[in-house]
């Protein structure tokens, strides 16, 4: 049983209290997650028929922040803990093992000393479609005495080392948010000083920009400037345009300015992957900040804000909000049934009928059905042949998806 509440946007337009009414649903509990509908595709094309919601986890700290990568051997999700205000308290990976009842531990990794986001990352020049070599790349925002950095992660071995720290030997801010293009291999990463704003890194001596690196051959190149504070960023599932959160709205704690950017920009890529033009204004978050951003196989794009996790259409268009009182949503995860939800001290996980960008390779199951085409071809072909001799037809094997 869920909680969907259809937007009546003719109303919304003309009355503000419709819209403390709308604010108090999305409030209504800090023990599940409610559903605004302001498009009837929001209900049909993102919930589905079969979805559901459930508070599958609670901590005593700030386990569920940022980050939310799968890794197919160790068959965990790898989120990341919050700035404690603490030296002697650093930045945790969060491990949910998803498939134990969503057991929690936390982990340190050498190299890494204040994780933030991250992303899965695969040996430059593989098959888009190939699942071989998953590791991770992190995010570290660095301290006072570490530098702010991309750390390349094996979670199935806890190796670690450094991927890049410095713009030809300037150091990043705080590194915050990173994705690898598939086709080229090359990480597309947001620097922005929240680590000085919450006052465990010194201050900034570079632009708040979006970077391009290529981890093969060393090449580091800023390819977008002009923000408050990039954020989060996504790539849309043909490659054609990048996505960009500016969260200027909120720096220094306690002093957030609600005439600055909370707002998503889009970008497109040029035709050899490199380079970026035609900055747009994609979306505004009405409430709070657009933070984490991911896409799904539609197009979609999903980013978790003040209020939950805002949904729109590739135009842009508002199509409904996965809603989560107590301070909203910073990050999110999509897997193959659904999606995982970090909201601070609790993770929640929702069914959906929406796929995310990444699901299909982060979680193996492009190999998988591959080989089940394969398996169900030599069937055919097998069932054909002894069709021919009159001999009996044997049962076919089927793929069952990951649940």
């Amino acid at each position: 049983m869920v909680n969907i509440t259809n937007v009546d946007l003719l109303t919304l337009a003309t009355s503000i209290p419709y819209a403390n009414q709308l604010q108090a649903v999305a409030n209504a509990s800090t023990n599940y997650i409610s559903f605004l509908s302001y498009n009837n595709s929001f209900v049909t094309d993102i919930l589905g028929p079969n979805v559901s919601q459930s508070l599958v986890a609670h901590t005593d700290w700030v386990a569920f922040h940022e980050a939310g990568v799968y890794n197919i051997e160790t068959g965990k999700l790898y989120a990341t803990s919050n700035w404690a205000g603490s030296f002697s308290n650093p930045i945790n990976v969060t491990a949910i093992d998803i498939h134990n009842n969503n057991a929690i531990s936390s982990i340190r990794y050498n190299h890494l000393a204040e994780a933030n986001g991250g992303a899965a990352f695969y040996p430059v020049g593989s098959p888009a479609n190939s699942s071989a070599g998953q590791q991770i790349v992190f995010c570290d925002e660095g301290d006072l005495t570490n530098p702010a950095q991309l750390v390349l992660v094996n979670p199935a071995t806890n190796q670690s080392r450094v991927l890049l720290n410095s713009f030809l030997g300037k150091n990043f801010t705080s590194i915050n948010d990173v994705e690898q293009h598939y086709h080229t291999g090359d990480l597309w990463f947001t620097d922005v000083p929240y680590g000085y704003w919450q006052y465990f890194r010194p201050a900034p001596v570079i632009r708040y920009q979006v970077y391009r690196f290529e981890p093969n051959t060393g090449v580091v190149q800023a390819v977008a400037d002009g923000f408050d504070a990039p954020n989060g960023i996504e790539f849309s599932p043909d490659f054609k345009h990048v996505y960009v959160t500016d969260t200027g709205v909120h720096t220094f704690p306690n002093k957030d300015n609600f005439t600055n950017p909370a707002t998503i920009y889009r970008f497109d890529i040029t035709e050899d992957g490199k380079r970026l033009h035609n900055r747009q204004v994609f979306a505004y978050s009405d409430n709070g900040f657009p933070d984490g951003i991911h896409t799904d196989t539609m197009g979609n794009v999903y980013s978790g804000c003040g209020d939950g996790v805002h949904v729109w259409n590739p135009e842009g268009v508002l199509l409904g909000k996965i809603a989560v009182a107590n301070g909203g949503v910073n990050n999110f995860a999509f897997v193959p049934d659904g999606m995982y939800i970090f909201n601070a001290q609790n993770l929640f996980k929702v069914t959906l009928k929406a796929q995310g960008r990444t699901v299909q390779r982060d979680f193996g199951l492009q190999a998988t059905a591959q080989t089940t085409t394969a398996q169900q071809t030599t069937a055919q072909q097998t069932t054909a042949q002894q069709a021919t001799t009159q001999r009996p037809q044997p049962s076919g094997t089927q793929w069952r998806p990951w649940a």
